[in-house]
């Protein structure tokens, strides 16, 4: 029977060779971590490559577990014990449920620790961790925590404006209690002065810069941009996301009835990346802020703190990583705002905004790595050195020349058939300019835009959106 049945292919458990009763502190902080984390495993009777020696007395190290972990831990936590027979031996394994009441302490020889998970390790919890697991113990998270500051000392116009234009709804002030940002004695908690106007926490910042070439050294001017932003999470998101805009470039190729683009980053993936940083970051880390560093060939996008639960994203699958949110708060509003879905996805359309781009390579899969008080996205620039772009640019430009000369030995048409073929590309390309028009039909720009009025007046077609990113609608389609 094969051990990995029982224990599955997972960094949450540790394998001893014996109970360890005089030094139980060698097995009992793996205990502490699992406890204050996702839980785990300790394998009794079973060397590090697997090997199964068994144990001699697996009854009496059974009870021995059950006491040392009832004198020597604070608060206890719950655990599970079974007995398996493998080749004719008996190991011990214990479970670990994740613990309720965080931090669980092993209590030694006078010290009082507690563990935690990174990795495949378990290590000392610092001042910091024991803040958070106590947040967690008492089902709290730092975003909800109240703050000496009341609602009449901050006003919330970026928020209430931004809501007003993402969902068409007006921002009430009794939103500010139901969003978790003010309480019912009008404290306003740590997730309402990051939302609050003007710049109300120190650590609410975003260094961004362009550097010069692929390193932060390379022998010339380091950097093209360089500018801190410091406020209210609406106006981070968006400064930063103005900044990477006019700091990467859009290679297009304009042909008779369609303009095909090819960013060098899906908008959707640096919007994602950035939301993901501002919401998961760690805001207990004073004196850190969310870094972005757009070199030649990628962008990285820094965040303090690392994965919630101790793991390190580049051992996980990025599609199939379930949601921890640090701070619920923060995202809820996001998730408000339409900035993110409350199921918690952002890796994954990350990933998915980069597949379906025009422009898209295996090579440049988006990265994502992490440390203990990290965490880091790499976007690569789809058109860095990318051959493919390159020779679908070529072939449309071939194709565009041939195409345009073709049309210009075409007769003018009739206003009223030039306006029929107009219809008919618009259904299928929605978003061609009138510019575009006019090239194909050998007019000038004024008289494409006549017959666009013309075709709206006669409620055949409607323009929907935005001037940028709109697009036309027939009617009765």
């Amino acid at each position: 029977m094969n051990l990995k049945d029982y224990i599955g292919e997972t960094n949450f458990y540790d394998k001893k060779e014996r109970l360890e009763v005089k030094r139980p502190k060698s097995w009992l902080k793996s205990v502490s971590s699992f406890a204050n984390g996702k839980g785990g495993k300790l394998i009794f009777g079973v060397q590090e490559d697997n090997t199964v020696l068994g144990l001699e007395d697996y009854k009496m190290d059974s009870e021995t577990i059950s006491e040392i972990i009832k004198n020597k831990m604070e608060p206890n936590p719950e655990f599970d014990m079974e007995i398996i027979e493998i080749e004719n031996k008996f190991i011990l394994i214990l479970s670990i449920s994740s613990g309720k009441n965080t931090p669980y302490f092993v209590v030694d020889n006078g010290s009082r620790i507690a563990y935690k998970r990174i990795g495949n390790q378990s290590v000392p919890a610092n001042n910091l961790d024991l803040f958070n697991l106590t947040l967690e113990g008492e089902h709290l998270s730092y975003d909800l925590l109240r703050t000496s500051k009341k609602l009449e000392d901050v006003t919330f116009h970026d928020l209430s404006l931004e809501y007003k234009n993402r969902t068409r709804t007006e921002f009430h002030s009794t939103d500010l209690k139901s969003f978790g940002l003010v309480n019912d004695d009008n404290t306003i908690t740590n997730a309402g002065l990051l939302f609050a106007d003007g710049y109300q926490v120190y650590q609410s910042r975003v260094f961004c810069t362009r550097w010069n070439g692929l390193t932060k050294a390379n022998g010339r001017i380091d950097a093209i941009d360089d500018v801190e932003f410091e406020g209210n999470l609406i106006y981070l998101l968006k400064a930063s996301l103005d900044f990477v805009k006019r700091n990467i470039k859009k290679m297009w190729i304009k042909g008779p009835t369609f303009r095909e683009e090819y960013p060098e980053y899906p908008e959707r993936a640096i919007q994602e990346a950035l939301v993901n940083a501002l919401i998961h970051r760690d805001y207990l880390v004073t004196g850190s802020e969310v870094h972005i560093s757009i070199y030649d060939n990628r962008v990285e996008i820094f965040s303090p703190g690392g994965m919630c639960d101790g793991t390190f994203v580049q051992d996980l699958n990025p599609l199939n990583i379930s949601s921890t949110r640090r701070n619920p708060i923060i995202a809820d509003v996001f998730a408000r705002l339409g900035l993110m879905e409350r199921r918690g996805s952002g890796l994954r359309k990350i990933i998915e905004s980069y597949k379906i781009a025009g422009n898209y390579d295996e090579r440049l899969h988006p990265e994502f790595t992490s440390t203990e008080t990290s965490f880091t996205t790499i976007l690569w620039n789809m058109n860095y050195n990318n051959e493919n772009v390159t020779q679908n640019v070529t072939q449309n430009v071939t194709q565009n020349v041939t195409q345009n000369v073709t049309q210009n030995n075409q007769r003018k048409l009739k206003p009223n058939d030039r306006r029929k073929s107009i219809l008919e590309i618009l259904k299928n390309n929605p978003k061609v300019t009138a510019l575009d028009l006019s090239i194909q039909f050998k007019v000038t720009e004024r008289t494409i835009k006549r017959d666009l009025k013309i075709l709206t007046d006669k409620e055949i077609i409607k323009y929907v959106g935005s001037a940028k990113d709109g697009h036309w609608k027939l009617i009765n389609e």
